[in-house]
């Protein structure tokens, strides 16, 4: 069983460590995940975020102890590749391919639909066009909307669904793509790919939430 944050017990992290970037993500949380230049730089970043993450769980229903960002414990290093280089998690930790309960499952899926549950609430609020980073770059809100739903069609192809990129305004295809998604995240599994080649139940449930995640934390940062 892929470890969990209790009370009074420390979050099992693992680091994938690339050669300019260093994530760490919180095996039992999935899309709780931040990255550094450093070990020590990720780690700090991760427990920053823990107050934001626990938005979203309970968005889930699941309760997350006030305790996960203080006690961390580093259970697994793996290599990164290109992908952790150029700003997203992308390699599965070992215990991503342990078997999923129907337990489990439901948990995963829980918090994959909370982690959209969080960037909707916040692309309502969000003005068109957000404050631009520090090299003037970043994109806006409409546009950053629509990379997620991009990025979640191509997702869906790592575990054996196919939907186009819906457009922002449609809901109805939205949420066929979501749903879809999460009946699948939502049986139990062997662990294994849920398609050949393809991503486990663990990992694609950590790559869903960390991106939606990721793009509403800056979303929130960049509508000051």
């Amino acid at each position: 069983m892929a470890p969990k944050a209790r009370s009074g017990a420390k979050t099992a992290v693992y680091l994938e460590c690339g050669q300019k970037k260093i994530f760490a993500c919180a095996l039992g949380w999935p899309g709780w995940c931040r990255s550094g230049k450093t070990e020590e730089e990720a780690l700090e970043r991760l427990a920053e975020y823990a107050p934001r993450y626990a938005v979203a769980a309970e968005a889930a229903g699941v309760r997350f102890p006030a305790s996960a960002g203080r006690g961390i414990d580093v259970v697994e290093r793996v290599e990164g590749n290109a992908t952790t280089d150029f700003g997203a998690p992308g390699v599965a930790a070992t215990s991503d391919a342990e078997r999923v309960t129907a337990a489990q499952a439901k948990r995963l899926a829980a918090l994959v639909q909370a982690a959209w549950t969080v960037l909707d609430r916040v692309a309502a609020t969000a003005p068109a066009e957000l404050r631009k980073g520090p090299r003037g770059g970043g994109r806006d809100r409409d546009k950053m909307v629509k990379h997620v739903l991009d990025a979640e069609s191509a997702y869906a192809g790592k575990i054996g669904l196919k939907h186009r990129g819906p457009a922002i305004d449609d809901r109805d295809a939205i949420t066929a793509m979501r749903e879809d998604i999460l009946a699948l995240l939502r049986k139990p599994s062997d662990g294994g790919p849920l398609r050949p080649g393809g991503w486990s139940a663990r990992y694609a449930a950590r790559r869903f939430a960390w991106h939606a995640l990721d793009h509403a934390w800056e979303m929130e940062d960049r509508s000051d």
